[in-house]
Order: C-alpha cells, then sequence, then structure tokens
C-alpha cells in the first residue's frame, strides 16, 4: 500500500470510529434527576389506589422532517423521547413498566441511536422505571392485570387530547370539535380511539380518566421546573428585547419574528413555544394575530407575544412599544395606565388567596390611580373604566404548555402555580389593543415576576429602542438576488 493508500485508509477509519462513537451515543435529558420522574409517578400511585393500573401512550412517531416530540404528560413521567411508546403505572405492585419497539437499524444509521426494548438496562438506569419490554407484550401484561383473576383492576388512562409543542389542550380540544363538526372528516381523537382500542380488546377494565390526576399534579411546578421555566422566560425576554432594538418605521412584522428566533436558538431552544404573536397597529387588535406579513409604520404601536419551547417547557411575555422609539401623549396615558394595573395585581398575588381578590384589590387600588387622571377622549377613559371589571387580566397557567393544564382562577393560590398577569384594554372605535404580560410564580411567602427584567416603563422601553438591533446589523439583502 503506497503512502497515499494508507493515509486514505488512516482517514476512513477516523471516520468510521467517529460514526460508531455518534451512533452508540443517547441522548437522554439532564434537566431532571430520576428520583424526580418516581417521585411524579409515585403521586401517580397514591391518586389511583392499589386496584388500579394506568396506561399513557406516548407521541406517534413524524411522517415528516420534523423533529419527534414526546407528549408532554409521557416526558413528565418518565423523560424518554422515542415514539410509540407506552406507560404501565400498576398500582398494585407500585412498579412501572415502559413498552418500547425493536430497534431500527437502518434508521439510526441516518438519525443516530433512539431508546429501543434492547436498552432496558440503560433505560433503568437513568429513569428508575422497573421494567422494559417490548410493545408487542403491551396486550399480553394488560390481560394479566387482572383478567385472569376478577374482578379486574381500574384502568386509568389519559383523555384529553396529548400536548406535542406548539400546542395547548384548549387549542387541541376547539379543533377537534371543529373535525367532529365536519361531515367529510370527523375521525376521532387519538385518545378516543386508544379507549376504544381498550375497550375492544379488554373490555372487563373500567376505564378512567387520568387527566384530571396528572392537571392536578402538573399545576404544581417543582423548584426545577421553575428553574427551567425561569430560563425559558429569560430567553423570551432576550428575544422581545432583541425585537424591541430592532424596530423602527419600515421594518415587517416578520423580522422582528426573526431577530427573536435568532436569540432562541442561540440560547438552546428547539423552536417556538407557540406562534408569535406580532402585530403592529391595528393587528394588534386582534389578539392572536400571526401572519406578520406588514410594515410597522411611524405613530403605530407594535405588540409581541412570544416565547420559546425550551426542554419541553416554555413561557408566556408580552410587550408593547412604539415603532417609531417614542411613546406619543395618548399612547402614554393609556399605556401607563396598564402598567399601573400590572404592579397592582402583583401587589396581591401571595399563598392562600384567590385570583377574585387579587383582581377586586388590585382594581380598588386602579380606581384611586384615576382619580384626578385625564385622557385625549372620553372613548379612553371608558375603555379603562370597562378594564377594571374585566377579570381576565389574571390569566393561565404556563409551564409545559403556554395554556397549560390546571386551574389557577378561583381556587387558593399554592407555592410553585406559574400563571400569567396580562392586563389589557379595548378602545374599539379604533380598533386599538393594549397589554402587557407577565410570567407569576407563587413563592412561599409572596410571588416572583418572572419577566421583570424585560423592558415595561416608557422610559426604559425608549431607552432601550436607541440601541441597535440584529436587524440593522445584518439587514434584509435585496432579493432576487442579482447575477
Amino acid at each position: 500500500m503506497n503512502k497515499k493508500s494508507k493515509c486514505l485508509g488512516l482517514v476512513f477509519f477516523l471516520t468510521a470510529c467517529v460514526l460508531v462513537s455518534a451512533q452508540e451515543k443517547h441522548y437522554y435529558q439532564t434537566e431532571f434527576s430520576k428520583e424526580e420522574f418516581a417521585e411524579r409517578r409515585a403521586k401517580i400511585f397514591e391518586k389511583i389506589g392499589k386496584n388500579a393500573i394506568a396506561v399513557i401512550q406516548g407521541a406517534k412517531g413524524t411522517a415528516d422532517f420534523n423533529v419527534f416530540r414526546q407528549t408532554n404528560e409521557f416526558y413528565y413521567l418518565s423523560g424518554i423521547e422515542t415514539p410509540h411508546a407506552y406507560l404501565i403505572l400498576d398500582g398494585r405492585n407500585q412498579k412501572t413498566t415502559i413498552y418500547l419497539s425493536h430497534r431500527d437499524a437502518d434508521r439510526e444509521r441516518n438519525e443516530g441511536k433512539m431508546f429501543s426494548v434492547e436498552d432496558a438496562d440503560l433505560i433503568k438506569e437513568l429513569t428508575g422505571i422497573d421494567n422494559v419490554r417490548g410493545v408487542e407484550f403491551l396486550s399480553k401484561d394488560l390481560v394479566g392485570k387482572g383478567l385472569l383473576r376478577p374482578p379486574a383492576a381500574l384502568l386509568y388512562t389519559p383523555l384529553s387530547p396529548a400536548e406535542t409543542g406548539t400546542d395547548s389542550r384548549d387549542e387541541l380540544l376547539n379543533e377537534q370539535a371543529r373535525v367532529s363538526a365536519n361531515p367529510w372528516d370527523g375521525a376521532p381523537s387519538r385518545e378516543a380511539r386508544f379507549r376504544e382500542l381498550l375497550n375492544l380488546r379488554a373490555p372487563q377494565f373500567e376505564i378512567r380518566d387520568l387527566s384530571p390526576v396528572l392537571d392536578v399534579l402538573r399545576t404544581i411546578k417543582s423548584k426545577k421546573e421553575i428553574d427551567i421555566i425561569r430560563r425559558a422566560t429569560e430567553i423570551a425576554g432576550l428575544g422581545i428585547i432583541e425585537a424591541m432594538r430592532s424596530t423602527e418605521p419600515g421594518v415587517y412584522e416578520y423580522q422582528l419574528d426573526a431577530a427573536a428566533k435568532y436569540i432562541f436558538y442561540l440560547h438552546g431552544s428547539r423552536g417556538d413555544g407557540y406562534a408569535s404573536i406580532i402585530g403592529g397597529g391595528s393587528n394588534a387588535y386582534l389578539g392572536h394575530y400571526f401572519r406578520k406579513t406588514d410594515k410597522l409604520k411611524d405613530g403605530d404601536l407594535v405588540l409581541m407575544d412570544y416565547a420559546p419551547d425550551y426542554h419541553y417547557y416554555t413561557s408566556d411575555v408580552t410587550r408593547m412599544w412604539a415603532v417609531n422609539g417614542k411613546f406619543n401623549a395618548e399612547q402614554r396615558e393609556l399605556y401607563n395606565f396598564i402598567l399601573a394595573y400590572r404592579d397592582a395585581l402583583f401587589r396581591y398575588i401571595r399563598p392562600g388567596v384567590t385570583s377574585d381578590f387579587v383582581l377586586d384589590s388590585a382594581a380598588k387600588d386602579m380606581e384611586k390611580y384615576l382619580v384626578g387622571k385625564t385622557f385625549a377622549k372620553p372613548a379612553h377613559l371608558k375603555a379603562v373604566q370597562e378594564g377594571l371589571k374585566f377579570r381576565g387580566h389574571f390569566q393561565h397557567p404556563v409551564g409545559m404548555a403556554v395554556h397549560d393544564v390546571g386551574i389557577v382562577r378561583g381556587v387558593p393560590l399554592q407555592e410553585g402555580m406559574v400563571f400569567t398577569i396580562d392586563p389589557m384594554i379595548w378602545i374599539h372605535d379604533e380598533k386599538l389593543y393594549i397589554r402587557i404580560e407577565d410570567m407569576a410564580v407563587v413563592t412561599k411567602d409572596g410571588v416572583e415576576n418572572l419577566s421583570a427584567f424585560v423592558p415595561s416603563t416608557i422610559e426604559d422601553i425608549e431607552r432601550t429602542m436607541t440601541e441597535k438591533g440584529v436587524i440593522q446589523f445584518r439587514p434584509a439583502t435585496a432579493l432576487p438576488l442579482k447575477k
């Protein structure tokens, strides 16, 4: 073999070693300990009792080039990100079994290692799960859960639609209702189909809904969960700040989205926690405007509501600012009312109180705030007065989904609850909508505003907008490119 051949052979050998090394590396999350997953599963056992089992199906595989994302519920209990997986939590012996497909060597040559039943020892070591079995054993094992010696155990499974990324249960349920109303579609949900299969194959089981049990658990975030949500909020805030810096008349709404996305990916996010809401002028009036096709105009306000999908958790932060960098007199009056309302709501959040107490107390403070205040138009005064009656300023839980599961309204607040405070007003004749949104986490003796660092006073916003943003440093190239 000549010298050149030897060199080529060595390069091939080293490349092959690197590829083999890469293929042998399994990805598994590092945020949560196996003890925390075990604690979550132990709470499920406690809730379902000793004569019950819980069956949780994971997400199906992707049929496109999108990266697979596990359902929030399955990830919450295991951290495993493999498609077509199932969990059984057996309340009678307090043991958990995960069911996985067998190794797909061809797929792994393209995508890298994926957990399969052949990785049983590693999976047990990483997750604390007791047993790992092939998915072909699921039916047989279900039969063994009391069917041979009646009465059968109760069988719990989630019946609410599973979240797998930028979705939230409220939107999933609404779309499910629209599908059901379509005579040319009408397909049942995946959860309904799974329940149907359970009834067909093991009709002896009395099936109950596990979703309410999981919802209660997910409502109270652990310290580690709060740390991740805090990080997601920091990334969201940095993205909004970059968009704020990049704003000037003539910039497109979608370009602010691009500026924030750069920050999201720069800090390790896998994408959007939800589609960005970026609306200049009357586009903001739509609330959930998502098209982002218009140019920003001098004299308008722009609203931006955006957060990343960061390690299966997200945030929810909204800011508004003047496109030209300076609020005019009318905008200042209305915006300062919203800002004062935000601060008043945060003043009353603490464990043991309810959302009604927070809203009522803040409204009384705002009545005092309005004494002596003048507004440019009667419609503006009417809007802020109606805002004192609106109950939606105390908004929704946030966690693994932006509209997370669980209840925070009308119940005593508890340490570890995370939700948004979202004061807003509408001036319908002008198609004008003004709001900001911040992330509240209930602490042992009060509340922390996770997004307090994001500029919210007019002075801080206007100061931030004097700085150049990424759009100015690297403006869009004119298209089509000239040859």
